[in-house]
């Protein structure tokens, strides 16, 4: 992974249409712009085709994490059952997010998850707080 990138994991339900939905999302943010990209991985042995489960966000200055976040938190609110949404830091930690769980936030705890989200995007920030998970990656 690139030093200053994000890279955003759809899980559960229609990965493939749920990456290029939260895609269209993201880049119909200004801030966003030029900085989000489908990324395809190789197909497992036995099947065709690559899987498209995965985007990749450049990360900068001006509230790109920011941005980030709030996008990500409100797609997410909208989606349907079991999708979950994983973020993985350029230095290997995973934030998670899953739509059971946000779906039922209060406006005051989405803002302070969109706010808790946005400094732990930015370049290694740690948080706290259990709405959010946060692991190490296994790999």
């Amino acid at each position: 992974m690139v030093d200053d990138q994000l890279l955003v994991k759809v899980e559960g339900g229609n990965s493939a249409d749920g990456v290029r939905s939260l895609r269209q999302w993201l880049v119909e943010e200004d801030q966003l712009r030029g900085r989000v990209q489908l990324a395809e991985a190789p197909p497992a042995p036995g099947t065709l085709g690559a899987v498209l489960d995965t985007l990749t966000v450049v990360l900068g200055p001006g509230g790109v994490a920011t941005a980030v976040a709030s996008v990500l938190i409100s797609w997410i609110r909208r989606q349907r059952g079991n999708v979950s949404v994983k973020v993985i830091r350029p230095d290997g930690t995973v934030t998670e997010l899953s739509a059971t769980h946000v779906s039922g936030l209060e406006a005051l705890q989405v803002r302070q998850l969109a706010a808790e989200l946005s400094r732990s995007l930015d370049r290694g920030v740690e948080h706290t707080d259990p709405g959010v998970g946060d692991e190490q990656a296994a790999q």
